[in-house]
């Protein structure tokens, strides 16, 4: 059952491939329309094999696989593809397609680096509360995803390279970090094919003597980390224990690695990468595009409101016995409400449409992005276990 559902996850990842192939035809083609019911129709079809593998992983696993990092964030990419459908049969524009299923493809990619295993839960998470919280965050998430999708075709189309400003940079730094989840792909599948490894002895947060395994050179070490693993690269330096420096150690390498593939793609285009994108969005209505970015965040609020602290909170108090306790998962879960909140206010109150609405929804999605990553990988904390 476990291999079964691991092909049906790798079927999904092939169908939105060529899904996405087919949207980018679709944009090209004089007569788009068939382009883009193949590219819908294959996206539907991934999207099932997807549902096959969280059903079957569920079956194989016994509880709901949204437990650890690797199935929330294949989960996340699925609630994206899934709410992508739903909005591209209401405003008919394959365009989103081009710029949402690779990021779909990147969370899914990026998830199959983190242990695969099924594991049984631990008691904090032996609850039906496990499957409706974290199904309707990731549902609100992905929803809210879709603003910074569209936010991004708007600002691609819209911003001027020729001109001098900061726009360009902030767009292009957007890109890198997108370009960066590539680069951590890639390092996993080079260093893990070599197989490196290094071990450091190391003081933990309880004042007890640890060891952990590096399998990327450490440019950070654990607190009064010791080498024990010979011809390996120590350590730079050594960080307090509160700060999870395995996985920084990671995203510090997966930026580092984005930096050379950015370089590597501007090199090759000649030009910055938001400017070769600009034949993609050539006939983009950009009031559709506004229209679609504010009508996910309407959507996606309300259900991220229900999910990340409605539901939140009443987990808690049944797993910890309190609604709150200021665990780092709990601030940013907080603090992406209040942005969306904020959003919400600036748009309806502030008359934010067009540009400064697209922008904002790049900083929300900026929010997202450091919740799943700086707060899952770097600051311990009570959802710790989920990584």
């Amino acid at each position: 059952m476990a291999q079964l559902s691991g092909n049906l996850l790798y079927a999904a990842f092939i169908l939105y491939l060529i899904g996405t192939a087919f949207f980018g035809g679709a944009i090209r083609a004089k007569s788009s329309s068939k382009a883009a019911k193949i590219g819908i129709s294959i996206t539907i079809l991934g999207f099932l094999a997807q549902l096959g593998y969280f059903i079957t992983r569920w079956i194989a696993g016994g509880h709901a696989p949204l437990s650890n990092l690797f199935e929330f964030t294949t989960f996340f990419g699925m609630m994206l593809v899934l709410a992508f459908i739903f909005i591209y049969f209401i405003y008919k524009t394959s365009t989103l397609g081009v710029f949402t299923l690779p990021i779909a493809l990147l969370l899914i990619a990026y998830a199959s680096m983190f242990p695969r295993d099924i594991a049984p839960l631990i008691p904090a998470l032996q609850s039906h509360w496990l499957a409706i919280h974290v199904s309707t965050v990731a549902l609100g998430i992905a929803i809210l995803s879709i603003s910074f999708a569209a936010g991004l075709i708007y600002l691609v189309k819209v911003i001027d390279y020729s001109k001098k400003s900061q726009k360009p940079f902030w767009l292009e730094l957007t890109l890198y970090v997108l370009i960066s989840f590539l680069g951590y792909i890639f390092l996993s599948i080079g260093f893990g094919a070599t197989g490196y490894q290094a071990e450091f002895d190391y003081v933990n947060k309880n004042g007890a003597q640890a060891n952990v395994e590096y399998h990327l050179p450490a440019l950070v070490g654990p607190n009064q980390g010791e080498l024990v693993t010979a011809d390996r690269m120590d350590a730079l330096v050594n960080l307090p224990s509160y700060v999870n420096t395995l996985k920084l150690n990671t995203v510090l390498w997966s930026l580092f690695a984005g930096l050379l593939l950015y370089g590597l793609f501007r090199l090759i285009l000649r030009k910055p990468i938001g400017q070769a994108l600009k034949p993609v969005v050539k006939n983009v209505n950009l009031e559709l595009v506004d229209e679609i970015g504010y009508r996910a965040v309407t959507i996606g609020f309300p259900v991220f409101t229900l999910g990340g602290l409605i539901f939140a909170a009443i987990w808690a108090q049944i797993a910890w016995t309190r609604f709150w306790a200021w665990d780092p998962k709990e601030v940013w879960a907080l603090i992406t409400w209040l942005f969306y909140a904020a959003y919400l206010h600036l748009r309806l109150s502030k008359g934010w449409h067009g540009e400064n609405s697209a922008w904002l929804t790049l900083i929300g999605f900026a929010i997202i992005l450091f919740n799943l990553i700086g707060v899952n990988l770097i600051i311990a904390g009570l959802h710790s276990y989920a990584m």
